[in-house]
């Protein structure tokens, strides 16, 4: 039976790339139905709309929803972002962004779970006296028990799947109530997990380890914006952001779960048939994984790490993958 997929391809060099991803999955030989949904930027700018609740409604019925990129110069920044993607994570419970992170060649094999329905991206804040010069605003963070303990067990369970090694990485020592709950949390998800080791750090010494001796890692878990700075840091130390992939899962499989790369919609180059659509087919290759679909996601990963896969141009990328996994 075929797997009912929900595609965006949004803005920019989106639906380029994930073209390629669709060829690819193709090629593999699984069949997905697909349905087609048009949001983002440009459809912002025609109509404005960002994201209805009937589409909400359509998507809790797919298997999974596979995105290229959002955002247009012309579109107020924010708008998007918060209208359709953070409204996609909160609505659809998807709490686990995972990011995976593989350069053979320097050695590089680590993933970065990164809390996603919470943390400073949850809204919380306002203005006091807005437009005076005596203008206050304020941005929360917000971090339940509920939240962090799941992200932080659903690391724990990657973790014994891989080289049962996890990172937390926050910053306690400044910010001690949310770090302190992350941590406790923490030590006490690891007491039921024995097998596998632990460590901490400092998000400015994550940063520098990203860069210095990114090999130490296997699984990190961290908060939401720390998740997404580093994550973009990730991609750089691994080959770039051309080849970074990512899941916003929903674990317990109560609605879709959502797949796209990492990369923005990069106006600049949109319709140039130049982007590397491998960030998009790795993204594919995530998908089919977390559907059952494993060998044949092996299959397409394994294609993109291929030296014959190093050609330029975004089709030619794509056949190249293709050829390979078909």
């Amino acid at each position: 039976m075929a797997h009912r997929i929900g595609i965006i391809g949004g803005d920019g060099i989106g639906p380029e790339v994930i073209a390629e991803g669709l060829k690819v999955i193709k090629s593999a030989g699984v069949d997905l139905d697909t349905v087609d949904y048009d949001l983002g930027g440009g459809r912002y700018g025609r109509d404005g709309t960002v994201l209805p609740d009937s589409v909400l409604d359509e998507w809790r019925e797919l298997d999974a929803l596979y995105l290229g990129a959002v955002g247009a110069p012309e579109v107020p920044p924010g708008l998007i972002e918060r209208g359709l993607l953070l409204k996609m994570r909160f609505a659809l419970d998807l709490y686990v962004n995972l990011r995976p992170f593989v350069y053979p060649s320097a050695s590089i094999d680590f993933a970065v779970v990164r809390e996603n329905t919470e943390g400073t991206y949850a809204g919380e804040g306002g203005f006091l006296r807005n437009g005076t010069p005596h203008e206050v605003a304020t941005q929360g963070s917000v971090n339940t028990r509920y939240g962090v303990e799941r992200a932080i067990r659903y690391s724990f369970d990657l973790a014994m799947q891989r080289r049962r090694h996890l990172t937390l990485v926050h910053k306690t020592n400044v910010l001690t109530f949310s770090g302190d709950l992350w941590e406790r949390t923490f030590d006490e998800v690891s007491a039921e997990y024995p097998e596998v080791e632990t460590s901490y750090n400092h998000v400015d010494a994550a940063c520098i380890y990203f860069v210095q001796s990114p090999e130490q890692y296997d699984v990190i878990v961290t908060d939401n914006l720390f998740g997404d700075i580093l994550t973009d840091l990730g991609g750089a130390v691994s080959g770039g952001i051309g080849l970074a992939s990512s899941a916003n899962l929903n674990p317990d499989r109560t609605g879709p779960s959502m797949f796209e790369p990492v990369h923005g919609s990069a106006p600049d180059i949109a319709g140039q048939g130049v982007a590397n659509p491998k960030a998009a087919i790795l993204s594919g290759a995530m998908m089919l994984d977390f559907l059952g679909e494993s060998a044949a996601a092996q299959r397409i990963e394994r294609a993109c790490a291929d030296p014959v896969t190093d050609v330029k141009g975004t089709v030619a990328i794509g056949d190249a993958v293709a050829q390979l996994v078909a």
